[in-house]
Order: structure tokens, then C-alpha cells, then sequence
């Protein structure tokens, strides 16, 4: 019988328990566009209240986005959303939802948005669009799904 390794270690679905559901990369899709107050949230997603509540509690937990409180004058105290060092890690994921979206859902006229190369530490862009690409450790690449295999971690159980 062929040992195989154990889902119960497993870090897509450890990552699915967080960002999973279909209104929380969305969340984080507007907070990379800038987005930082619940109604904003709400107005831009059209999301309802309990739910845009639950999914922002999930962020913050897993600390994706941290709660930053702040007061208007006049008004009761309330929290803007930021990305943590998390959440920004999950750009090249929306990254690589979006070109697989574009690639075979896209509208006939085209995609709808277009993330561009656009700054850096220094100052400098070029404008070009950007991808996600899939290279090993020692830089070859893109890969395709043909040459990527699953192998045993060091955190590995396996079932037999």
C-alpha cells in the first residue's frame, strides 16, 4: 500500500480557513486598493453589515489586517482595517486569481483592471502590467503544472 502524505498538516487548507470564502479576498482586494473604513468596505462590495463584520473579525484574527482605531469629531470612536505584513503577502495571490480569471472568464473586450509595475524603493517604474510566475529555488522558470510535484516537507505525517 502506497503511503500517502496527510491533509491534516496541510498548509491550502490551513490558508482556505482564513481566506476561503468568496467576500474575504475581496476585503482584501479593496484594502490593497486603499479601502480602510467599514462603510467604505460595505459601499464598494456591497456586502451586508453581518457578514463584512464576521469576515473582517477572521482578518484581524489571523492577523491579515489589524484594527486601527480612530474618532471624526463629534462621533463615537470607530477602526480603520490595515494589511499587515500578512495581508500584503497575499498580493501575488489576488495577482494569480485575476490572470487566471482574465485567461478564461474575462469579459470579450477584456480584463477589467490591469495591475502595472508602478514604483519601488527606488522611486523607479516602468509601467509594464505585472504577473505571477512559478520558478524554483535556483530560477528556472515559469514552470508549468507538468513540472511541479508534491513532496514530503519536514512537517509531514503521512496516512497509510
Amino acid at each position: 500500500m502506497e503511503e500517502r502524505i496527510s491533509s491534516v498538516n496541510c498548509s491550502v487548507a490551513r490558508a482556505l480557513a482564513v481566506v476561503g470564502e468568496r467576500w474575504t479576498l475581496l476585503i482584501v482586494r479593496e484594502a490593497f486598493d486603499g479601502v480602510r473604513r467599514f462603510q467604505d468596505f460595505r459601499t464598494r462590495l456591497g456586502i451586508a453589515s453581518n457578514l463584512l463584520t464576521a469576515r473582517l473579525e477572521t482578518l484581524v484574527e489571523a492577523e491579515v489586517m489589524t484594527r486601527v482605531p480612530y474618532r471624526e469629531k463629534g462621533d463615537r470612536l470607530r477602526y480603520e482595517y490595515h494589511l499587515t505584513e500578512r495581508g500584503a503577502d497575499l498580493r501575488p495571490v489576488l495577482i494569480a486569481l485575476l490572470q487566471w480569471g482574465d485567461r478564461y472568464l474575462a469579459d470579450p473586450e477584456g480584463p477589467s483592471v490591469v495591475p502595472r509595475h508602478a514604483g519601488g524603493p527606488d522611486g523607479g517604474c516602468c509601467d509594464e502590467p505585472v504577473r505571477v510566475v512559478v520558478e524554483c529555488a535556483a530560477g528556472h522558470g515559469p514552470l508549468r503544472a507538468e513540472d511541479v510535484r508534491r513532496t514530503p516537507g519536514p512537517g509531514a505525517r503521512f496516512v497509510g
